[in-house]
């Protein structure tokens, strides 16, 4: 795999970065703290995630948990993480964005598979998405670069519009990065030329209906939440195209054949 030694100062870049207050993604945001059997569960979770990574011989693949039910808008998982491996024998490292409890801010953290896990797990499951080795490789190229840090965007909203910019949602960035990579050579460096390349593709998440009562609610108890981004017409018919982890593995699937996806129970 190219750029190991890159990789890796990104990665520790990364973690200089991540600071170490609470976060969370695709999950509820509660300060208590887990029972030792919910600690035994995680991290058994965990195990045997990178038991199926290694069965599978990748070396970058998406991660996904279920941190909350979303069962009523169709989505399984919550909360998507790219987990990268820098050489064979290496430690599997997920990279992914998490947001501030209580806040409307986010930050790139950098965690074992143990910590990735180690959460209020509403269901203990895991998703594997996993790209063929083309894709691997120039996912591994992209972050031997900085533009995964350029395509973080800090103000955050669990409800981020697709095609918009002023926030960003955790399984927005991942989708950002996986366009960056999938889009000719140099031709995906920042935030806007993404979407740009994604509105080329016709790409189109799936749309999930929140009725206006759900969304003045979510709007007014909670700091994440914002609408403010999505055309108003599209708004006011409770139709919001935001990013889930459905909508990650959907493009993953439009641009790449040979991708697989293994769920982990």
């Amino acid at each position: 795999m190219h750029g190991r030694s890159d990789m890796k100062r990104l990665l520790f870049t990364l973690l200089l970065i991540a600071g170490g207050g609470g976060a969370q993604a695709g999950q509820t945001c509660e300060d208590k703290p887990l029972g030792p059997g919910e600690v035994i569960r995680s991290m058994n979770l965990a195990q045997r995630t990178v038991q199926a990574l290694e069965s599978s011989g990748a070396r970058v693949a998406l991660v996904a948990r279920a941190g909350q039910d979303l069962s009523r808008y169709g989505v399984r998982y919550s909360h998507m993480g790219i987990v990268v491996r820098d050489h064979p024998q290496g430690r599997w490292t997920v990279v992914h964005e998490l947001n501030d409890c209580g806040t409307a801010a986010s930050g790139l953290y950098v965690e074992g598979m143990g910590n990735f896990f180690l959460t209020d797990l509403y269901r203990y499951e895991a998703q594997l998405v996993i790209p063929g080795a083309a894709l691997q490789e120039r996912l591994a190229a992209l972050f031997a670069t900085r533009t995964p840090l350029r395509l973080h965007e800090p103000r955050y909203n669990m409800l981020a519009y697709v095609y918009a910019t002023q926030y960003q949602n955790s399984n927005q960035w991942v989708l950002e990065n996986l366009a960056a990579a999938s889009a000719p050579p140099g031709d995906v460096a920042t935030r806007e030329e993404a979407q740009a390349w994604l509105k080329g593709q016709r790409y189109q998440p799936p749309t999930l209906q929140i009725p206006a009562t759900v969304r003045l609610g979510a709007r007014m108890f909670r700091a994440n939440v914002a609408f403010d981004d999505h055309p108003f017409d599209r708004r006011m018919a409770g139709q919001i195209d935001t990013v889930t982890t459905e909508a990650v593995r959907q493009l993953v699937r439009a641009v790449d054949p040979q991708m697989k996806t293994v769920v982990v129970d």
